[in-house]
């Protein structure tokens, strides 16, 4: 982590930052990615307080961590500055918990506020082209049209549509009993186009791929295996590509669900159980991608909306 170009760090310093750095390596199993991304910031930092002829743990306090911060803020995205204050935050706790130093100095420091950036979403029509560009007349083609239909209808994530499983599936009522994320349960319902896909799905082409390794999985890959995440990015983005839609992911699609549930009017808590959110509050995002996209229809189409026409 030594840069030649950089001043010797206090001995202090050098010692706590490689043994928070082995920590990193042996006890949290961290990557090697992560730790060089850590070593940078640590070292920017304990550097700049070197420059200062601070030499000891003693006179590292909140009004130092204030004035580095703020010094940050003349160079630096408020994005990189919260990842420089995550890792100094990371590394006095685990100074505290070896009695390197008595109290960190970044207890309750507040992150520079970010950004919030709007999650894509496609239009409506956009959206048919996407699901419908699968050809159904292979056992293949079918299974990609399902798996896009079932993605959108149901606002699945993508570890939820792959990891589904035969007895999670109620076609006569119409819905998927899901489990997403921290293992908890909840039910999705299903438009018509998805419930008679997938029932067409269980009838022509999923007797053709499945095999000994197939148990209970509803989508499999064509040795009758688990579909990997990596091939269903890959898959959707191949048929965006044919239609000249960039940047879809399988998160976009989830995010039109969203949206056009918002747009069209349905309750955010409803939302919030359709997709599996613990708080309503990352629900809301979407009242924001809805109001954007209705204030774009207005300007274009209201005769006062833009006074320079």
């Amino acid at each position: 982590m030594k840069n030649d170009l950089l001043p010797a760090l206090p001995a202090a310093f050098e010692n706590a930052l490689d043994l928070y750095l082995g920590h990193l390596r042996v006890e949290r199993n961290l990557s090697g990615h992560t730790i060089a991304a850590y070593g940078r910031d640590l070292t920017a930092f304990l550097t700049w307080l070197a420059t200062r002829d601070i030499n000891g743990w003693e006179r590292v306090d909140r009004g130092r961590l204030m004035a580095y911060l703020l010094e940050l803020a003349d160079t630096l995205a408020p994005r990189s500055r919260a990842r420089a204050l995550s890792a100094i935050r990371a590394f006095f706790r685990f100074l505290e918990d070896e009695k390197i130093v008595e109290q960190s100095p970044a207890h309750n420091f507040e992150s520079p506020k970010l950004p919030q950036s709007l999650p894509k979403a496609l239009g409506t029509e956009e959206v048919r082209r996407l699901v419908e560009a699968p050809e159904t007349d292979t056992p293949l083609g079918l299974r990609n049209r399902t798996m896009f239909e079932l993605m959108y209808s149901a606002g699945l994530r993508v570890s939820e549509l792959l990891d589904l499983t035969l007895s999670q599936v109620n076609l006569e009522d119409s819905f998927l009993r899901v489990r997403g994320k921290g293992d908890k349960e909840r039910l999705a319902p299903m438009g018509e186009v998805a419930a008679n896909l997938l029932a067409e799905y269980f009838r022509q082409a999923r007797p053709h791929l499945a095999g000994p390794k197939s148990g209970g999985l509803v989508f499999l890959n064509k040795r009758g295996g688990r579909l990997s995440r990596q091939y269903f990015w890959r898959v959707l983005g191949e048929y965006a590509g044919q239609l000249g839609l960039e940047g879809v992911t399988p998160h976009v699609l989830r995010h039109s669900f969203a949206t056009h549930l918002v747009e069209g009017g349905a309750d955010l808590r409803a939302v919030q159980m359709m997709l599996g959110h613990a708080s309503l509050a990352t629900t809301e995002i979407y009242i924001k991608v809805g109001a954007g996209r209705l204030g774009r229809v207005h300007r274009q189409f209201h005769p006062r909306a833009d006074t320079s026409k």
